[in-house]
């Protein structure tokens, strides 16, 4: 997986030196942007990434911004820094999803904890799609093996359920794990209830 990259939208140059230094300093990688119109909506699904966002940047409003990125279906975990936020603002911003809402002056330890915090739910979120993607490669017969298999039942049992044969279902849960790329039946198992929470949720 690809190093994690920390995105920050204020409109003040010293603010975001002062957090790419600070990002920086942890290792992690570091774009800054001076309006919202110059950061491009793509996010890199395949890196961890977070956003820290002022909640006005020139004339644009960040919570706005907040509800288009959720509209465009763009997964990425958004901390709010203001240097005038009140109580409802946050709320608003905390109920649409945000990490932190963060007034200025803020402590870096305060900043550091919320980017840990974004880049680890991200860093699940790229982990999921991924599951998805490995199992949307499956058949519809290994999809059944496997469920039928992390449910308990042994392959003797699947194959009179599904009424095929011992070898046919062996066949399908190897293939099933190997698509999977799990390493372990216990994986394999952990991997299917998450894709069962992801439908749930």
């Amino acid at each position: 997986m690809n190093k994690p990259l920390v995105i920050v939208i204020d409109d003040e140059q010293a603010i975001r030196e002062a957090i790419g230094s600070l990002v920086r300093s942890v290792g992690l990688d570091f774009c800054g942007y001076g309006s919202i119109h110059d950061f491009n909506a793509t996010v890199d699904q395949t890196r961890p990434s977070c956003l820290i966002l002022d909640v006005r940047v020139n004339l644009d409003n960040g919570l706005d911004f907040q509800n288009n990125l959720k509209q465009l279906g763009l997964q990425i975990p958004i901390i709010f820094i203001t240097g005038y936020g009140d109580i409802a603002m946050s709320v608003k911003a905390m109920k649409a999803g945000a990490i932190d809402f963060l007034t200025k002056p803020f402590r870096e330890q305060d900043l550091l904890d919320a980017i840990m915090q974004g880049l680890q739910k991200s860093q699940s979120h790229l982990k999921l799609l991924q599951l998805q993607q490995k199992y949307k490669q499956l058949s519809m017969r290994e999809r059944e093996v496997m469920s039928m298999a992390v449910s308990g039942l042994l392959n003797k049992q699947i194959a009179s359920e599904l009424n095929l044969s011992l070898i046919t279902v062996k066949i399908h849960r190897a293939n099933a794990s190997k698509k999977m790329q799990a390493s372990s039946f216990a994986e394999l198992v952990r991997m299917n209830e998450m894709l069962l929470s992801s439908m749930n949720g």
